[in-house]
């Protein structure tokens, strides 16, 4: 098995863009289902002991620049017995913005995409940043684990970093 590292431990000219379907139907279910990837291409991170900023360096795939990192995270509850998702970091939280998006292969839902944007500070009086991700889930049916608590993430650079 192949190990991406951040010191460009994928082939020459590797380039990662998938689809949101590829996302969900090739990598997220196969990490809740626990099954062995081809390439390791995404990493594990902990979304709320990291700001956005220090995602880029962690996530890099290959020597090439990039502007989007994709990283599994572990859903963190807010409160023990509760169903909300606690977004918040040290520096901050991510904040949902819309409506989820519903991702389909053909005619059927195999997930949605929700987008958070980042606030500096605390809520309700946090300052708006200009970094964006994107989370990914399965369908609640399509796997037997409940998604594991596991989500998928893709982080988009900022045009200009707050």
């Amino acid at each position: 098995m192949v190990m991406a590292t951040s010191t460009g431990g994928v082939p020459p000219g590797f380039r990662f863009h998938p689809t949101d379907e590829e996302l969900l139907h090739y990598y997220l279910k196969k990490k809740v289902s626990f099954q062995k990837f081809d390439m390791e291409v995404i990493r594990e991170v902990d979304l709320n002991k990291m700001e956005p900023w220090e995602l880029q360096e962690t996530c890099k795939i290959g020597s090439t620049p990039q502007n989007e990192w994709y990283f599994f995270s572990h859903r963190d509850r807010k409160y023990p017995t509760g169903s909300r998702t606690n977004r918040a970091t040290n520096a901050g939280f991510w904040k949902a913005t819309g409506r989820d998006k519903c991702i389909r292969n053909t005619d059927k839902k195999i997930g949605m995409r929700k987008t958070l944007v980042f606030y500096r500070g605390r809520a309700p009086h946090g300052q708006k940043t200009d970094w964006i991700m994107h989370e990914y889930r399965l369908e609640d049916g399509d796997d037997a684990q409940g998604n594991a608590g596991v989500s998928l993430s893709s982080l988009l650079i900022p045009h200009c970093p707050s």
